[in-house]
């Protein structure tokens, strides 16, 4: 029967460093340098597909739950699911008729660097800058107005100044005395 050096272990490391100092203490004694020359760790970062997938599918579902509650106090004349699982998006943001930020999923704090706080109850505008086009801006509200679907880009700014691409979808939510618009949003 062959034992196993615990210092032969591929990722021990991150093992020992989950221990606690007793577990640590009745283990270090089973240690020794390893003669097997490792090469260095480059990167952290594992890639595994479906659990990618299931994350995309939590988080699209976690942000189903949270529009279905205004959903169901406006009344709101879409199929959210099917809208929500056909287009891409990593930021969703919505607003009422005025254009105020009602919500935001977590994806926009992580595409902007804004937290929720500092955008509920603002105008989307505020992400707005010098190289933002205002022939874009006109565009968006025309097409606001006519209170249509549409598709565009901007050049949008985020909370450390930088800038980036970001395509917008946006959905009017009409209900029965209310109009709201969803935009689905993402960096390209």
């Amino acid at each position: 029967m062959t034992r196993n050096n615990l210092s032969d272990m591929m990722c021990l490391d991150i093992y020992l460093s989950g221990l606690s100092d007793l577990e640590y203490k009745k283990v270090q004694k089973h240690l020794k340098p390893s003669k097997r020359v490792m090469a260095p760790l480059l990167c952290w970062e594992f890639y595994y597909p479906e659990y990618e997938r299931m994350l995309n599918r939590a988080t699209i579902n976690a942000d189903i739950k949270a529009l279905h509650k205004y959903s169901g106090k406006f009344n709101w004349r879409i199929d959210l699911d099917k809208t929500l699982n056909t287009f891409p998006y990593d930021a969703l943001v919505l607003t009422d008729g005025t254009k105020n930020i009602l919500w935001v999923n977590n994806g926009f704090t992580e595409m902007t660097g804004y937290p929720k706080s500092e955008a509920i109850n603002r105008n989307p505008v505020f992400l707005q800058g010098e190289k933002t086009s205002k022939a874009v801006i006109f565009k968006i509200r025309n097409k606001i107005q006519q209170t249509k679907p549409f598709k565009t880009e901007i050049i949008n700014y985020r909370k450390d100044g930088s800038i980036y691409n970001c395509e917008i979808r946006l959905f009017p939510l009409i209900g029965e005395s209310s109009l709201h618009f969803l935009a689905l949003e993402r960096e390209v």
